[in-house]
């Protein structure tokens, strides 16, 4: 069986132009001592991470204890957003239609199925591993949906200030058998 513990970042600052680069928050830094605390008795194998700033920092210092390298997968980055940007009534139009996309932006569909893409690879190149991912909270909602069709808009707006937010999935060889 192989465990993943999803680590969807801390606070970042939301007045930073650029998302790629985005940097936590003063509390965001604070908090991420939180992800150190709950996954330090825990034996992690490997990281695996967005490239996205605010998620690499978010699981920084807890693979530095475990003194693991982080390995970075465009896959697992956000959902490009498009000049719409994020506001409730487009997220429930994105998670209405997991198709529809603004120009420029991604869809739900898009997004899950990059992460998905890179979920079966980690998990097929980690067989009986615990592994950390640094993720996202579209990303995360993403792969969820995947698992169970029910977890929609209102989940996502639910989980959306959550930060950081940690859930455990355990896998049996592939990413079909959760």
């Amino acid at each position: 069986m192989t465990r993943v513990y999803f680590v969807r970042h801390a606070q970042p600052e939301h007045d930073w132009k650029e998302d790629r680069t985005r940097p936590l928050t003063e509390e965001g830094k604070k908090d991420s001592a939180i992800v150190l605390e709950f996954l330090k008795d825990k034996k992690i194998d490997e990281f695996y991470c967005s490239p996205y700033k605010r998620s690499m920092d978010t699981i920084a210092e807890t693979a530095d204890f475990f003194t693991k390298e982080i390995i970075t997968d465009e896959r697992l980055r956000e959902r490009e957003k498009g000049p719409d940007g994020n506001n409730h009534g487009m997220f429930r139009k994105r998670w209405a239609d997991h198709n529809y996309h603004e120009e420029g932006g991604e869809s739900i569909a898009m997004v899950q199925k990059r992460n998905i893409e890179a979920l079966n690879e980690i998990l097929s190149d980690n067989t009986d591993k615990d592994i950390v991912i640094g993720t996202h909270g579209t990303a995360l909602s993403t792969i969820l949906n995947f698992y169970d069709n029910n977890f929609g808009c209102e989940d996502f707006l639910r989980i959306i200030d959550w930060m950081p937010y940690i859930i455990e999935l355990d896998f049996q060889s592939s990413c079909n058998e959760m």
